[in-house]
């Protein structure tokens, strides 16, 4: 254990938690804006109870979020500060577009969309939605920007081992960010339908709520017919334009240690570094060419082409890709199986299904960890890559006690603040959605409602001397 190992393990540590709440706060005020138009055109009462359901959560998610993701920014600085002090210029500017454009429209409109309900017009509370989910993608655009230009660095010149940009929008639109914007904000939208379907088959199991529940199930189901054959197809794209720049990722991905034609896919295997090779493996003949290079006889490089010092850790890679690959096929046979259940009338009735619904739920944040970590780990040993080694961009005055200390704080903080916050996530859903009951008494006591005459000395919590005076003022 060296200060290099524990800054890595601590950066891994602090994204792995703040990245759960993008995957879901990402999708959740999209899915927010969806509702509030949808209210705003059909002033369907049940709609509005579900967003008002839907913002608490996103409330307290969105506050998560900001307070897990403002410590990243911090270890720039205290963990890799040669990192920064090299690519500062170029990952800065983005950084800064990020706080100007998004947090900016993030916090112009999210108080309306929070406390405004009864205080603007229902096209202003709705705007209001929909602006807060702009944010939210901006928001994905900029860091995914970072990220992309770190994996495939473009539009740079190099003064004095510091990098400077020459073009902003090759800076910004590299040859993965398309790709990589495509396919995460993606899984951030699926990972939200998941949540809501299980939410929704929660409710139906209980038989609570049932006209909302059936809602979000038609909705998240409907929504995920489409998005999941989508993200697997942006995926495969994906994958095409990482073997063409990073091919030793790729063959860390797939196992693969020679450079061949007609690939194997590797199903699974126990990968041996030392000894360059595969052990207790299982795979599909030529089936590895064919999704990597649309071709049966299509070459991959193996790992054996690169040096040993440029390549990433095997077995975590080849693990994590198949975790992500797993999930997405659980994922795409659950709404296969949930819309012939449609199809045929039995969708709500259907006990097994609901109950496999709620199972699945949290699939989607395993799968975006297991994404993360494909991607990342694959990286190694870069940080830019082809540039910059992770080691080259640790502090250097840093110490293990140092890395060490900081580190058990921040596991500490961070077990504190998901574990209460998950508390509070999982009492608001138990609790559900507001019936009509609770909007009307939330909004004033029922004796306010009625004209001063009416109140009478029976009434509780009235001073009967002074409401009767009222009273005699307001007949006269």
């Amino acid at each position: 254990m060296d200060a290099l190992l524990l800054s890595r393990i601590q950066f891994a540590w602090v994204i792995a938690f703040h990245i759960l709440l993008p995957a879901f706060t990402v999708g959740l005020a999209c899915y927010v804006a969806t509702l509030e138009v949808r209210w705003w055109i059909t002033k369907d009462d049940r709609v509005r109870r579900l967003s008002a359901f839907w913002i608490k959560i996103f409330a307290i998610s969105f506050g998560m979020g900001v307070v897990s993701g403002i410590v990243m920014p911090f270890q720039f600085g205290t963990n890799w500060s040669r990192f920064s002090d090299g690519a500062s210029t170029v990952i800065g500017s983005l950084l800064a577009y990020e706080v100007i454009t998004a947090f900016f429209l993030e916090a112009a409109f999210l108080g309306v969309l929070l406390f405004g309900r009864k205080l603007v017009p229902q096209w202003a509370h709705a705007l209001s939605a929909v602006l807060v989910a702009l944010g939210t993608l901006m928001s994905s655009f900029w860091i995914l920007a970072v990220n992309s230009w770190m994996h495939t660095p473009r539009g740079y010149e190099v003064v004095d081992g510091r990098y400077f940009p020459v073009s902003m929008m090759d800076v910004i639109f590299t040859p993965s960010f398309p790709y990589r914007l495509t396919h995460t904000v993606s899984a951030f939208l699926i990972t939200t339908a998941f949540v809501i379907l299980g939410v929704g088959a929660h409710y139906l199991r209980q038989g609570k709520f049932p006209d909302e529940s059936k809602i979000m199930v038609r909705m998240s189901l409907a929504f995920l017919a489409f998005m999941v054959p989508f993200q697997i197809a942006a995926g495969d794209m994906h994958g095409l334009n990482t073997l063409e720049h990073q091919p030793a990722k790729v063959a860390a991905m797939e196992g693969l240690w020679e450079t061949q034609r007609g690939v194997p896919a590797s199903i699974f295997a126990i990968p041996d570094e030392a000894a360059e090779t595969n052990h207790f493996e299982i795979a599909i003949p030529k089936l590895a060419s064919i999704y990597l290079t649309h071709d049966i006889n299509g070459e991959v490089k193996g790992l054996k082409a690169f040096p040993r010092e440029d390549r990433p850790p095997v077995a975590i890679v080849y693990f994590a890709f198949r975790i992500m690959v797993g999930i997405g096929l659980l994922m795409l046979a659950t709404v296969g199986t949930g819309l012939v259940l449609w199809k045929t009338g039995k969708l709500f009735e259907s006990r097994w299904y609901l109950k496999l619904c709620m199972l699945v739920s949290p699939i989607g944040f395993i799968a975006v960890l297991a994404g993360w970590t494909t991607t990342e780990v694959g990286r190694q040993p870069w940080v830019i890559y082809g540039l910059m080694r992770t080691r080259d961009g640790v502090t250097p005055s840093l110490t293990t006690l140092d890395v060490g200390i900081s580190l058990a704080a921040y596991m500490l903080s961070y077990l504190v603040i998901f574990g209460g916050g998950f508390i509070l996530l999982r009492r608001l859903v138990r609790i559900g959605p507001p019936t009509g009951s609770e909007d009307e008494a939330h909004e004033a006591p029922a004796h306010a409602k009625r004209p001063l005459s009416a109140v009478t000395d029976h009434d509780e919590n009235v001073n009967v001397p002074i409401a009767r005076g009222l009273g005699e003022r307001h007949d006269a």
